[in-house]
């Protein structure tokens, strides 16, 4: 794949991540916090076809443009911290642990790590780590939502891995 076609491709799975993201903040959620996160699913796609740069990259630019158009500062240091937690934690298992463990798996992993980078924001921003009696709810949520993430990231690869080669 030629950079040209490469920026371009990069390009359009930045602005599809920050179309969903917009669209599923404008969905209410039971439990503050608690949200599917179809956006994630774009940067684990990026990491299992195009690297680890690019994912991250996809992350923080979903992350800065969805902050300014539709969320401000505390959630850029939200999102941003709990992206770059579960971008991380998400990079080192497929890096080193791909052969082992599924895409679905290393979703969920990326979506407990996402909720726990975000909760240190919170105990540091409030000064109160009690906020963490509320990890159990967020965990049960992370590993469902985690997990039909990783179903949605596996079928969209499995998709994309036939076109990409003709790029």
């Amino acid at each position: 794949m030629t950079k040209t076609k490469r920026m371009v491709l990069l390009s359009t799975l930045v602005a599809i991540a920050l179309v969903i993201y917009l669209i599923e903040a404008q969905i209410p959620v039971l439990f503050p916090g608690i949200k599917l996160g179809l956006a994630n699913s774009i940067s684990l796609v990026a990491l299992i076809l195009l690297g680890w740069r690019e994912a991250f990259l996809i992350m923080f630019l979903r992350t800065l443009l969805g902050s300014i158009f539709g969320g401000g500062m505390p959630a850029f240091m939200f999102s941003l911290a709990g992206g770059i937690l579960s971008n991380i934690i998400m990079i080192l298992l497929y890096k080193y642990l791909k052969k082992y463990i599924s895409i679905p798996t290393i979703s969920v992993c990326g979506a407990v790590f996402h909720n726990i980078g975000q909760l240190l924001v919170a105990g540091f921003i409030i000064n109160d780590l009690r906020i963490y009696v509320y990890l159990p709810v967020l965990l049960i949520a992370a590993i469902v939502t985690g997990y039909f993430i990783g179903i949605l990231s596996s079928v969209l690869i499995s998709r994309l891995e036939k076109i990409l080669p003709r790029l």
